[in-house]
This record gives structure tokens, sequence and C-alpha cells, in this order.
């Protein structure tokens, strides 16, 4: 158990019973009363998203996920599978469970599987990728004067900008939580 103010965003609770992954957290305190904790969360199993207001003194369970090395493997309809990398046991995540993850899925990726009582509940992907870009504008020379960026397709089919130097066949640095270019590489 921990207190309502050591609620962090990522984690993963308990609420009424189901585990809820924490979106957003907000202090709030209204003039000379006691704070309040409101949590935005979204319940794992369904996918709904629930609100709810602790009070700062409030004890909330807190998951105790094993986290396990893995690699991604092939995707099976709507189902992706990863292979375990110390026993080679292969386990299969829905889409639903992956969420944007899905996009930075190749195979051979490297990722780390959260299980809650040997059941798959979330996954970790490496905080930047090396992504190829497939279509983007050509460079035009001399358009250094100001900060500009342009759209690229890249070959998981995600869309970011990029400066106007990048072309077509350059591998790209992304930033997997904020979906933007960091360097060429």
């Amino acid at each position: 158990m921990i207190q309502a103010t050591q609620i962090r965003a990522g984690m993963i609770i308990l609420y009424e019973g189901e585990l809820c992954r924490v979106l957003t957290i907000q202090h709030l305190t209204q003039g000379n009363k006691r704070g309040k904790m409101q949590v935005e969360m979204k319940r794992l199993k369904d996918g709904i998203k629930l609100n709810y207001r602790y009070r700062s003194e409030d004890s909330v369970e807190k998951a105790t996920l094993e986290a396990k090395e893995m690699e991604y493997l092939y995707q099976e309809g709507d189902h992706h599978v990863f292979m375990d990398s110390v026993n080679y046991e292969q386990s299969s995540l829905s889409a639903e469970i992956l969420g944007s993850a899905v996009h930075y899925l190749q195979p051979n990726t490297k990722v780390t599987v959260d299980f809650y009582d040997d059941s798959p509940v979330g996954i970790e992907i490496p905080a930047t990728m090396d992504l190829k870009v497939v279509d983007t504008d050509p460079p035009v020379k001399g358009a250094t004067a100001a900060a500009s960026y342009k759209p690229a397709k890249l070959e998981n089919g995600l869309t970011v900008k990029v400066p106007p130097f990048v072309k077509t066949g350059d591998v790209v640095r992304v930033d997997t939580g904020t979906d933007e270019y960091l360097e060429r590489v």
C-alpha cells in the first residue's frame, strides 16, 4: 500500500479490484481545506478511462508486477507474439494492451513486458528508436533561414516532422514517448 501522494503517472494501481494505469495526476487544494489527488486512469481490461479524487492521507494498493525481457517476433491477426529471452516461451498480447507502442514493434525488437498473476498487462519499449524515412519531400537548398520542418513518413507508418535536410532513405532517431524527431543517425 502507498499513500495517494505517492501515485505517479504510468504506475499501475488496483482500483475497486481492477488493474488501472495512471494517466495523469494532479494535486488540488481549495483554500484552507486539505489537499486531494485527482487521478485520471485507464482500466486495463477494457480501456475505459476513470477519474477518482483521493484524499492525501488515503492508501492505494499498487499492483506488484513482474517485468520480463522479451523479443518481438511477429503479428498474428489482432495479436502480437513475443518470446521470453530466458526460457524461449512465447506470449501473445493484444493490440489493446500494447496501445501506441504497437507502431514501434519490429521483428527482433527487445522490450520489457509487465506481468500480473502470470498474464501480460503492459509493455515498455525503448525510449528512442532508429527508423528509416520512406517518403518525404526532397531537400530544398538554401532553406535554412527559418526553422522549418516538413512531414516524413517512416518505415513503421508513422509521420513525423523533420528538418529540411532529411531525405528519403535516411535513418532518423525518434522519441517513442512523444513521436518526435530527435536527430539523423
